[in-house]
């Protein structure tokens, strides 16, 4: 009963013409590569963290394709928004429509947690850090935090002290998002979000006392990154 982590799936079974493959070889048949080394690695005991960008679709009817597929997958998926994920608008829509379509293997990351494998599972998008950084972008970053805190407050009593890990989307190196880490003693963190040339600022290992784990698709050639044991 192990828990796995992977991020940046993209999927566009419904939505062909957004398919990943125009970005280069590393992206070649992608969606099969995804599936056969899913299938290798998953139990259906185990869990697997989904950690944002999952579909290009624009609508929860447009992405059923791409849910239906991912919970064919072996094992339970955890799953938290991306910033190309614009068919979630609200919470109550998402279990809504994984209730209506029996999407039974899939669940929400949102302002909430889980406590697997005597571990805590944490985690929110998180949002970009740029140079010129508006007011909307401010906004939305501290929005986050608060969701960081309120996942990790989440957490029962008698959990506190197990470990934690944390899932965001966007990478999470931001003297914010590090104290709340910090504060929180958490020891294990993963993230996507980076492609292509984006792979220069991939940060991991053992970084005052925290362990990142990049996990996008393209990075991992596609293949669930174990977590524990």
């Amino acid at each position: 009963m192990a828990i796995y982590a992977i991020s940046d799936l993209h999927l566009a079974i419904s939505t062909p013409d957004k398919s990943m493959e125009l970005f280069g070889k590393e992206w070649e048949n992608y969606q099969s590569r995804i599936k056969e080394n899913w299938e290798k690695t998953v139990n259906d005991t185990d869990t697997v963290i989904v950690a944002g960008d999952i579909s290009w679709a624009l609508d929860l009817e447009e992405a059923y394709d791409d849910f239906a597929y991912l919970n064919s997958l072996p094992g339970t998926k955890i799953i938290l928004k991306g910033n190309h994920d614009l068919y979630f608008s609200t919470i109550s829509k998402m279990e809504a429509f994984l209730q209506k379509n029996n999407f039974n293997t899939i669940k929400i990351l949102h302002n909430n947690s889980f406590f697997i494998e005597d571990t805590n599972i944490c985690g929110t998008r998180l949002w970009a850090n740029t140079e010129d950084e508006k007011a909307d972008d401010k906004k939305i970053f501290k929005r986050e935090l608060l969701r960081l805190k309120l996942s990790l407050d989440s957490i029962e009593p008698a959990n506190k002290d197990k470990n934690t890990i944390v899932a965001v989307h966007f990478p999470p190196f931001r003297d914010e998002v590090t104290k709340i880490l910090r504060e929180y003693n958490v020891k294990t963190v993963v993230y996507g979000h980076l492609h292509g040339q984006g792979h220069y600022m991939i940060k991991e290992g053992v970084i005052n006392d925290i362990d990142y784990k990049m996990v996008s698709g393209d990075h991992t050639r596609f293949t669930v990154i174990k977590l524990n044991g």
